[in-house]
């Protein structure tokens, strides 16, 4: 049986006077690779924002493996970030003055690792991330798909718990979106925890636990096997899910 990792109980979160989590129960568990789904407005960005300590709840509770994190301070919540937290972001917040070998690296520096194993992961990461080529020039100077590419390593290099992922191949074209959506599926398959909010089918196929959210509230969950591959019964099993719910 999973264990979950991260849950948020009676979860709701407001704007103003808009509340676009209402309520929200989740559990998210150890080793799944979970998507959340839902159209344009559904909240979907904001719960992963809460669940990841990004923003505060405005009411209910978040726990991190058992223990209460609703009330955690800064620092606190800033530590599990940098240590235990990796997030990706449809745009990549790159340091534009950093080569992308820094920005990794830079990342691993904040974190529990001594400089010695910060370069050798940074290498290892590089290489997995077919980056190379790329690895002493700037962002600017690199292809978007490089650069989320980059932004995957940097988000991996402390080896987090659970990896968040928020529209992570929205600015991609296909053959880029498939690069890295290729590499979320292999850090799944080594036994990473993934998060990612996603309104693109192709990202949704990835994952073996799918939530869909609508207004404020998950309305329904689909179980998949864990992703092998391209399945045709598979793109079937999502896409009558989907219809289902008037996607």
């Amino acid at each position: 049986m999973r264990e979950a990792i991260l849950s948020g109980k009676s979860i709701t979160k407001t704007f103003g006077e808009n509340m676009v989590l209402q309520g929200i129960d989740i559990e998210i568990n150890s080793g799944d690779f979970t998507v959340i789904m839902g159209s344009s407005g559904s909240g979907k960005s904001t719960l992963l924002h809460t669940l990841s300590g990004m923003d505060y709840l405005s009411s209910g509770q978040l726990f991190y493996q058992n223990e209460e994190i609703t009330n955690a301070s800064e620092k606190k919540l800033t530590k599990l970030r940098a240590e235990e937290f990796g997030f990706v972001f449809q745009r990549t917040h790159l340091v534009s003055n950093l080569t992308l070998d820094e920005n990794i690296r830079m990342a691993g520096l904040i974190g529990p690792w001594s400089e010695k194993e910060v370069k050798k992961r940074t290498e290892e990461l590089v290489g997995r991330m077919n980056l190379e080529k790329a690895k002493d020039r700037l962002p600017a100077q690199v292809s978007g798909g490089e650069a989320q590419r980059a932004a995957v390593a940097r988000a991996s290099i402390n080896k987090p718990a659970i990896l968040f992922a928020d529209e992570p191949t929205g600015a991609l074209n296909k053959a880029n979106s498939e690069d890295v959506l290729n590499l979320f599926s292999s850090l799944h398959a080594e036994g990473q925890s993934v998060l990612l909010v996603t309104h693109d089918k192709e990202a949704a196929l990835r994952g073996n636990r799918i939530l869909y959210l609508e207004d404020g509230v998950i309305t329904s969950e689909l179980e998949l096997p864990v992703y092998a591959g391209k399945d045709k019964t598979r793109e079937k099993t999502l896409s009558a899910w989907l219809e289902g719910l008037g996607w």
